[in-house]
This record gives structure tokens, sequence and C-alpha cells, in this order.
């Protein structure tokens, strides 16, 4: 199984950046797809950026031309830089790592990291 740890997060004003971070762990699996998902409290996570291991990206409309996730695949880390931030952006910021086993038999999870909050004030 893989652990994801996360860093970042934090207060800033509306109109700011704030940069997230998360580190993947673990032994006898493969990382496939990373990313970041935003939830607000009483709602379900909804999907922020995605990225593959080979780098093709995928963001929510709300986030396109502000947000621009990357990853390291020699650290197993995943980025998230945040720019031009707002008020709605606020939420529980969660990664996750899709894993493929690297021994028979096959199978694919996903793993997520704890949670850190990103709140943008106006």
């Amino acid at each position: 199984q893989v652990q994801l740890v996360e860093f970042g997060g934090g207060l800033v004003q509306a109109g700011g950046s704030l940069s997230l971070s998360c580190a993947a762990s673990g032994s006898g699996f493969s990382i496939d797809a990373m990313g970041w998902h935003r939830q607000v409290s009483g709602k379900e996570r909804a999907l922020v950026a995605r990225i593959t291991s080979g780098g093709t990206t995928v963001y929510a409309d709300s986030v396109k031309g502000r947000f621009t996730i990357s990853r390291d695949n020699a650290k197993n880390t995943v980025y998230l830089q945040m720019s031009s931030l707002k008020p709605e952006d606020t939420a529980v910021y969660y990664c996750y790592a899709d894993s493929s086993r690297v021994t028979w038999p096959s199978f694919t999870a996903r793993s997520w990291g704890q949670g850190t909050q990103v709140t943008v004030s106006s």
C-alpha cells in the first residue's frame, strides 16, 4: 500500500499564491496517475487536477489558468501551485495516487493523503 503525506496549506489573501506538495512512499507498487481533489465540509470531493506518469495533465474548469500540477517521479512527489486564489478555492485539499502492484496478481488502488486546509480570505 502507498502512503501519502501532504505539506503546505494555510491562510492566504485573495489574489495570492500557495503551493502544496504530496510525497508518496511504500513498497511493492508503482505509481501511475497522481492528483488533487478538494472538499468543502458537507460536500463531495471534486477533482482539481491530475497528472499521469507521462506528464499529461487534466484540470477542473474552475482552476484552469490559475493552478499548475507537476510531479517528480524520482521523488514520488506531486505538487500543486495555486495562483490568483479566490475565496471559492477555500477547501480541504487531498492528494491521491493511483498505484499498481508490481508482482502478480496485479491490481490497482487509490491512496489518499491526510488533507490540508487552504483558506482564502477576501
